[in-house]
């Protein structure tokens, strides 16, 4: 999959070079921590720019389909970009289902992700089951062509299609192992400052140096702390210990910032004795 966009990623080549090694003949399959960190690398390449783009509604969109055995997978996509990624397995009532029922819902589940966007214009499906292409012209005889029909009836569309072994991205999609997780996106975070100092502070306390050694080990412990994103918590809520500096961040954020609002005395302490320890 990764493959299927190297021309956005730059020094593509480079970068998987460990794991393209091992797919040499003769070569042992040995997943070592270098195939790893490459392995997340290009994970993470995937859901950064310049591969996954920001929508231009301007630009035509194109789906590309696939569904399998496991599930199905839909990539959005406009000039080559992906946008947004969609897979999703399929139940054990699902996977008897014919390969043209299992292509018309991978069409109806993106449909309905994606429908404000589709709405705009004219977009494209692409998909590698060629009796796919004549799904308006034939007569509706099953639950999930009448549905597929009704969906796509209000949309400007055309479907295209797109030969099975260059269709790698939503192959790839189509058999990702069941998860929680139906849908990806690019994502952005942010980390309060007060977490930067707690941490910081760690270093000056003896206490948390002692703990930070025994949970390295242990994750948790039968005192009731644990180590979460190199954060200590204790019982489930973050531990500040005697950093005063922490508290004194953690004070502010939960009352002048704008998370806080300013909350009378009673409602702060609330809130930070819900969260902290």
């Amino acid at each position: 999959m990764t493959g299927y966009y190297r021309r956005f990623i730059k020094h593509y080549g480079l970068i998987s070079k460990p794991l393209t090694h091992l797919l040499k003949k003769g070569v042992p399959f040995q997943w070592t921590s270098q195939v790893q960190q490459v392995f997340q690398l290009l994970k993470s390449a995937l859901l950064s720019t310049p591969v996954l783009a920001i929508l231009d509604f301007p630009k035509p969109f194109v789906m590309e389909t696939d569904a399998s055995d496991l599930g199905i997978g839909v990539v959005l996509m406009q000039e080559g970009h992906p946008i947004s990624y969609l897979s999703q397995p399929l139940c054990a009532r699902n996977t008897a289902l014919s390969t043209y029922e299992k292509e018309c819902m991978a069409v109806l589940l993106a449909v309905d992700k994606w429908r404000p966007y589709l709405m705009s214009q004219e977009f494209i499906i692409r998909t590698d089951l060629r009796s796919l292409l004549f799904l308006t012209d034939q007569k509706a005889t099953t639950k999930l062509q009448k549905k597929a029909l009704l969906k796509l009836m209000n949309l400007q569309f055309k479907i295209q299609y797109k030969q099975g072994s260059t269709n790698a991205a939503a192959d790839a999609l189509s058999r990702c192992p069941a998860s929680n997780v139906s849908e990806l996106h690019a994502i952005s975070a942010c980390t309060p400052s007060w977490m930067s100092h707690l941490q910081e502070g760690y270093a000056d306390d003896p206490e948390a140096q002692q703990l930070l050694v025994e949970l390295s080990i242990s994750p948790t412990n039968d005192k009731g702390f644990s180590l979460y994103n190199d954060i200590i918590k204790y019982k489930g809520r973050v531990w500040a210990g005697h950093n005063s500096l922490a508290q004194s961040h953690i004070l502010q954020a939960l009352h002048a910032s704008g998370i806080g609002g300013h909350s009378g005395i009673q409602a702060t302490y609330q809130r930070i004795k819900a969260l902290f320890a």
